[in-house]
C-alpha cells in the first residue's frame, strides 16, 4: 500500500492520535471507560485529519504527505506531558505509552472484538486487490483496481483495529513492524494466507512477550520495553539475512 518496508500502524499517526487522546484523558482525570473510549475516538480522528490533509495538499508526493502529518500529529503528546502533575498524572502517562495488559480484563473483548471484526471483513474481501497493488499503483489500475477507494478502505480498516488495541493496551511498539515480516518469510507475500498467519503470529508474540514481562523481574515491566528489545535483533536479523520483503 505504502510501497515501505518499515510501514506498520504508527505511519499514519493511529498510534500517536489514541496515545494523544489517551493522555488527554489522563491529564483530565477520567474514568478508565472514558479514557479508552476518548482514546479509540482521537485514534480514529487523527488518521481522518492527516488523510485530509494529505487530500488538501495537491502536486505534493501523497504518501510522504501521510508520513509526515502523521508524525505531527505526536507532538500534542509532549505538551501535555509537559503539563501534567509530575507526582501523579506524569507516571500514570508514561506507563500507559510503553504500553501494559496488566488492567486487562473480559470486558475489553466486548469493544475490541466488533472493532477487529469490522476491520477485518473488508481485508479479507479486498485480498486479491491487496496484493495487485504490490505491483504499483498504475499497474493496479490498468487491473482494474480503484486505488484511491481501495486505499481509503485499507487505511480505515487498519485504523479501526489499531484504535482498538491501543485504547485498550497503550502503545506496544514492534509487533506491527516485526510480524508481519516474520508471517512473510513463512508463508509468502500472498495476503490470503499472509493476513491469518501475521494476526496469529501477532498473538503469539505478544503472548510470550507479556509472560516475560510478568516473570524476569520482582515488577512487572512495561511490554513496549520488552517488545522493543527483543524486536530490534530480530528485525536486524530480518534486514541482514532474511529474503527482500515485499513491498506493504
Amino acid at each position: 500500500m505504502f510501497r515501505n518496508p518499515l510501514v506498520s500502524p504508527d505511519i499514519l499517526g493511529v498510534s500517536a492520535g489514541a496515545a494523544l487522546g489517551a493522555v488527554l484523558g489522563i491529564f483530565l482525570a477520567l474514568p478508565v471507560l472514558a479514557i479508552e473510549a476518548v482514546s479509540f475516538a482521537s485514534g480514529l480522528a487523527a488518521v481522518i485529519i492527516v488523510y485530509g490533509i494529505a487530500a488538501a495538499i495537491r502536486g505534493r508526493d501523497a504518501v510522504l504527505v501521510l508520513v509526515l502529518a502523521g508524525v505531527v500529529i505526536g507532538a500534542g503528546v509532549g505538551l501535555l506531558k509537559y503539563l501534567a502533575d509530575p507526582y501523579n498524572q506524569l507516571p500514570a502517562i508514561t506507563f500507559w505509552l510503553l504500553g501494559s495488559l496488566a488492567a486487562a480484563n473480559p470486558r475489553d473483548l466486548t469493544s475490541l472484538l466488533p472493532a477487529v471484526a469490522v476491520g477485518l471483513i473488508p481485508l479479507g474481501l479486498l485480498r486479491w486487490q491487496i496484493d495487485v497493488m504490490t505491483l504499483g499503483e498504475e499497474e493496479a489500475t490498468v487491473l482494474g483496481v480503484d486505488t484511491r477507494m481501495l486505499r481509503i478502505v485499507v487505511i480505515a480498516a487498519a485504523t479501526l483495529m489499531t484504535s482498538a488495541a491501543v485504547a485498550a493496551s497503550g502503545i506496544i511498539g514492534w509487533v506491527g513492524l516485526v510480524v508481519p515480516h516474520l508471517a512473510r518469510l513463512t508463508v509468502g507475500p500472498a495476503f490470503a494466507r499472509l493476513l491469518p498467519v501475521s494476526l496469529l503470529f501477532g498473538a503469539g508474540y505478544l503472548l510470550a512477550v507479556d509472560t516475560a514481562a510478568r516473570t524476569i523481574g520482582p515488577v512487572e515491566l512495561p511490554l513496549g520495553v520488552l517488545t522493543a528489545a527483543f524486536g530490534t535483533p530480530v528485525f536486524l536479523w530480518l534486514l541482514a539475512f532474511g529474503r527482500r520483503p515485499a513491498w506493504s
